[in-house]
C-alpha cells in the first residue's frame, strides 16, 4: 500500500503543474489592473509603477511564471494585495466553513440518496422507481443557487423555519440552524447523483450470477442486499463522491453568497472585485490541491470498500 501511495502522489506531479500553470494563466486574464485597482484611479503613475515593482507585476510573464511556481510549491502564497494578511491566514478564516458545508452535503447526499437508489433497483420500473427517478431528475434540474432561493424564500422568508442569513455562531443550535438551510441545499443535488449512480450499480450486480446462487442457497433477503449487493456496487458511488467533491464546493461558494454564510465564497468575490490576483492564485491553487488529494483519497478507498480491488 505504501508503494500504491508513493505513485499515485508521483503520478499527481504532473497534474499539479498543469494546474499551476493554469492558475497563473487564468488569474492574469482577469481584466484590469491590480495595481490600479488597489490605489484607485486617481492613483499617479509613479506611485502605480513602484507597486507594480514591488509586486513583481513589472517583471517579464516568464520571470512571473518561475518565481510563481517556486512561492507555491514552496507553500509561500504571499500577501493578500488588499487585506495586506498572508493568503494562507486569510484562507484558514473562511474555509472551515465551506468544507463544513461540502461534507454536510456529501453526508445528506449518502442518508438519502444510498436508500433511493436501492429501492429503485429493487422495484425496478415500479412506482418507488419512478418516484426516486423523478426526484432525482428533479434535483439535478436546478442549479444550486436557483434551488437554495426558492428554499430562502420558503422555509426562511414564509416559514420562518430558518434563519434568513446563515451567519457564524457560538452557540451549537444555532449554528445546526444556520447550516441546515445551505447543507440540505447541495444535499439534494448529490443526493441526486447517489441515487442514478446507486439504482444503476445495484441493477448491475444485481444481475450477477453470485447473487443468483447466493439467492439459491437461501440467504436471507436483507444479507443478500447489504454484504453481496450493496458493498459490490459502491465503487461507482465512490467514485461520483470524488468527482463531484469539486463541484460541491464550486456550489457551495454561490450557496454562501445566496444565504450570506461566511466561506470561499465572499473571499472569491472580494478577491475579484479588488483585482487582488495573490490572493486569486492563494484560492485557486488551494480548491485544486484538494479536488487532486481527493482524488487520491478515493483511489485509497476503493480497496476498503471492495477487497477485489488491489493496489498493485
Amino acid at each position: 500500500m505504501t508503494r500504491y501511495i508513493i505513485r499515485r502522489l508521483l503520478a499527481a506531479i504532473p497534474t499539479l503543474l498543469a494546474m499551476l500553470t493554469m492558475v497563473f494563466v487564468l488569474v492574469r486574464l482577469v481584466p484590469g489592473d491590480a495595481a490600479m485597482a488597489m490605489l484607485g484611479d486617481q492613483a499617479s503613475e509613479a506611485s502605480l509603477s513602484a507597486l507594480r515593482a514591488r509586486l513583481g507585476l513589472d517583471q517579464p510573464i516568464g520571470v512571473q511564471y518561475l518565481a510563481f511556481l517556486r512561492d507555491m510549491l514552496g507553500g509561500n502564497f504571499g500577501v493578500s494585495m488588499s487585506s495586506g494578511r498572508p493568503v494562507l491566514e486569510e484562507v484558514a478564516r473562511v474555509l472551515p466553513y465551506t468544507l463544513e458545508l461540502t461534507a454536510a452535503s456529501i453526508i445528506i447526499g449518502a442518508i438519502f440518496g444510498l436508500p433511493l437508489g436501492m429501492v429503485a433497483a429493487l422495484y425496478r420500473n415500479a412506482w418507488p422507481d419512478y418516484v426516486s427517478r423523478i426526484l432525482s431528475l428533479t434535483g439535478l434540474s436546478f442549479p444550486g443557487f436557483v434551488s437554495g432561493i426558492l428554499m430562502l424564500l420558503a422555509f426562511a422568508v414564509y416559514l420562518r423555519w430558518f434563519p434568513v442569513m446563515s451567519i457564524a455562531s457560538d452557540n451549537i443550535v444555532d449554528h445546526l440552524r444556520n447550516l441546515a438551510l445551505p447543507a440540505l441545499n447541495l444535499g439534494l443535488i448529490m443526493t441526486a447523483y447517489i441515487t442514478r449512480v446507486t439504482r444503476s450499480s445495484m441493477l448491475n450486480v444485481l444481475g450477477e450470477d453470485y447473487i443468483r446462487t447466493a439467492r439459491a442457497k437461501g440467504v436471507p433477503p436483507r444479507r443478500l442486499i447489504m454484504r453481496h449487493g450493496l458493498r459490490n456496487a459502491l465503487i461507482p458511488v465512490v467514485t461520483v463522491v470524488g468527482l463531484y467533491f469539486g463541484t460541491l464546493i464550486g456550489n457551495s461558494v454561490l450557496v454562501e453568497l445566496v444565504f450570506t454564510r461566511p466561506g470561499l465564497g465572499k473571499l472569491i468575490l472580494g478577491a475579484l472585485q479588488a483585482r487582488d490576483y495573490t490572493l486569486l492564485q492563494g484560492l485557486m491553487v488551494i480548491f485544486a490541491s484538494f479536488v487532486i488529494l481527493v482524488n487520491i483519497l478515493t483511489d485509497l478507498i476503493y480497496a476498503v470498500v471492495d477487497p477485489r480491488v488491489s493496489y498493485s
